[in-house]
């Protein structure tokens, strides 16, 4: 087994206020799943910024909901939405050139798929759906960005993990749940993958000399019944408001489940190959820099978790080094 150093922390901004963000005017950020849950509050918070703020979202529909609703909520926001697709690994490259800019200064892989039914499904290129569209489209994804992002003086890449993953570990010989399909299991298992990605593109980036870097983060506990409402794209009514209390202490809605991507993508004093998540028990709280958990220290799972990324998707993300 061959583990990582832990990376050091740098000095950040300091007294960084949630909800004092700085000004990111200028700057364009793209965020996959903008259009509902912590990836519409990702993009709220982002466009209050100033900065230009694309919504990558697979159901026009939904996108335009959510457009509307950020409108609603930060007045004069830069937001736009774009087509795209995790689970068609083939419309990527498409989809990136849809957006239409010469830089991109982050991106926050945040969509997700999370199945509750017994019943394995596939996506039109035959992967399992949570692992191919949570991981694999992200991977093939990056692949697409980078040139984009490299343009940029301090481009970023912020993957969202989550505290399902925590418990998790990777089974190398069965990535798609061929034998054994559970779906939270698997669920979780594809957000781990994801973190390894984040991590391992890092390592890669720095090999590279790319000025790009890759933070992971996560949202800790985040429930609808702690969320604010911003109709049509959430609406919290009083029973589940009521029906949440008993998880207050605990945990906290999507808007605070955010706060780590959000801080990955501007705080300056966030460096590559860190872990963001919520202060109190990685639950709930504002942002902080945690250890790396135990089970994303193993590069070799993480090397060879890409090395089947790239042949899966036919693409790889950066050079190997």
């Amino acid at each position: 087994m061959s583990s990582v150093p832990p990376v050091s922390p740098v000095p950040s901004v300091p007294h960084w206020d949630v909800h004092r963000l700085p000004s990111a005017d200028g700057s364009t950020f793209l965020v996959t799943g903008g259009n509902a849950g912590i990836g519409y509050f990702v993009a709220e918070q982002l466009a209050a910024t100033g900065a230009v703020v694309i919504l990558g979202s697979r159901n026009p529909a939904r996108a335009e909901d959510a457009l509307g609703a950020l409108r609603a909520r930060v007045p004069g926001a830069r937001v736009r939405a774009v087509r795209m697709d995790l689970a068609d690994l083939a419309s990527l490259r498409g989809a990136v050139e849809s957006l239409e800019v010469t830089r991109l200064d982050a991106v926050v892989h945040n969509a997700g798929v999370a199945l509750d039914g017994p019943a394995r499904q596939e996506t039109g290129d035959g992967h399992e759906l949570m692992f191919g569209t949570n991981h694999l489209g992200h991977f093939a994804l990056t692949r697409w960005l980078l040139p984009l992002l490299s343009a940029a003086p301090a481009g970023r890449v912020v993957t969202m993990g989550s505290f399902a993953a925590k418990t998790e570990r990777l089974d190398p010989d069965d990535l798609q749940s061929r034998r054994d399909y559970r779906p939270k299991r698997t669920y979780g298992r594809s957000k781990l993958a994801q973190m390894h990605f984040g991590f391992e593109l890092d390592r890669r980036l720095r090999a590279a000399g790319s000025p790009v870097a890759s933070v992971v983060v996560h949202p800790g506990g985040a429930l609808d019944s702690r969320t604010p409402t911003r109709p049509p794209v959430h609406v919290r009514t009083a029973g589940a408001w009521l029906r949440g209390l008993p998880a207050a202490a605990v945990l906290q809605g999507k808007h605070a489940g955010a706060w780590p991507a959000v801080r990955a993508v501007l705080d300056p004093g966030v460096r590559g190959g860190q872990l963001w998540g919520p202060r109190v028990l990685g639950l709930r709280g504002r942002p902080r820099n945690e250890p790396r958990w135990r089970n994303l220290a193993d590069t070799e799972v993480a090397a060879r978790l890409w090395a089947d990324s790239c042949a899966l998707t036919g693409v790889e993300p950066v050079a190997t080094p």
